[in-house]
């Protein structure tokens, strides 16, 4: 009887220590807006996924869903993080308005050096001054897009003069505000929305990253594009969040949490601007190939531009200030950290 009594305290040791390996394999609800052709999901969260299967010995995967597949809209989506629609959300920040204005500061007109630099900056950034914003959920990454882009189907833009009367497409308030200032007008509205508000001539142009262009047809619906210096600050970038349910992230094994929080931070952060970045290099080449006109606006054309907007950057830090904040020295925080990773 004690032999027998063993043998099945063994068994049942054995099936429960099967049972607790089996219990750890998670497999993470990815949500994002773009297509499943985009370097988002086929150069940046597919790659990532597939170390985080590696590294937790197949534990921990991911089934992505692209293109809103899990409903609702792109504004929508922090808010699915938190939630539970979604364990894992890419975001764009300035989709909701002045709800993450704090970290609005990389998208002013001129802020960016380059995608990797300014993601470790946003990053830096946020665990000083943003860390409260993101209480609701797991943060995983902060990053931005290449420099933004100028397309329009009327004529090409090469001075300030030539913003006036085009209405133009901007993804964040303090990008619109840029437009405006320029001499635009400004028309917000998410990324997905920008083919249909072209073709019915709702909006002149857009201001969009190489990168996205082929993936929302801007290169067959408009005639020219303008780029900036490339030696100069970029016109402006867009900062991008990756988020995790909390308690998704809570129900983890240390393992496993071990596993997500090696593969999170500055360095995905910095990888996830630099790949889409590095994907500019496609789009303009698809661009170019659809036969859209490219011009190059000169140095001594964007300091010009930059005169023009830097009552933006003074508005930004007197609406820090007035809840509370330092924003000047929150602004030449930004800067003092762009211009650190930079180097």
């Amino acid at each position: 009887m004690n032999k027998l009594l063993a043998k099945t305290l063994v068994a049942a040791s054995i099936a429960g220590a099967a049972f607790a390996v089996q219990a750890q394999e998670v497999t993470l609800k990815v949500h994002h807006f773009l297509g499943p052709t985009s370097v988002i999901q086929t150069g940046m969260f597919q790659p990532w996924c597939d170390k985080l299967a590696k590294q937790s010995a197949n534990k921990l995967k991911c089934q992505i869903y692209p293109a809103m597949q899990l409903g609702g809209s792109p504004p929508q989506l922090f808010d699915q993080a938190k939630d539970g629609i979604a364990d894992i959300t890419w975001i764009v920040g300035g989709y909701m308005g002045k709800r993450f204005e704090r970290l609005q500061v990389f998208e002013l007109p001129f802020m960016m050096t380059n995608a990797d630099a300014t993601s470790r900056a946003a990053w830096d950034f946020t665990q000083t001054y943003a860390k409260d914003m993101f209480k609701d959920v797991h943060l995983l990454a902060v990053h931005v897009h290449g420099p933004g882009v100028i397309f329009t189907n009327k004529h090409k833009v090469e001075t300030q003069a030539d913003f006036k009367g085009l209405k133009v497409r901007g993804p964040t308030p303090t990008i619109m505000k840029m437009l405006g200032q320029m001499g635009a007008t400004p028309v917000g509205m998410p990324v997905p929305a920008v083919p249909e508000a072209l073709s019915k001539g709702v909006i002149d142009g857009a201001v969009i990253p190489y990168q996205v262009a082929p993936g929302v047809k801007v290169n067959e619906l408009v005639k020219f594009a303008a780029e900036t210096d490339p030696k100069y600050n970029a016109l402006y970038t867009t900062v991008f969040f990756v988020v995790m349910n909390k308690a998704k992230y809570d129900s983890l094994s240390p393992d496993l949490k071990k596993v997500l929080d090696a593969n999170s931070g500055q360095e995905f952060s910095a990888f996830m601007g630099r790949t889409q970045e590095g994907d500019d290099v496609n789009g303009r080449k698809i661009v170019v190939d659809s036969g859209v006109a490219i011009n190059v606006i000169p140095a001594t054309e964007l300091e010009k531009w930059k005169k023009a907007t830097d009552n933006i950057d003074d508005a930004w830090a007197a609406s820090m200030s007035s809840q509370g904040l330092d924003g000047k020295k929150m602004l030449q925080t930004a800067r003092d950290l762009v211009k650190k990773y930079t180097k």
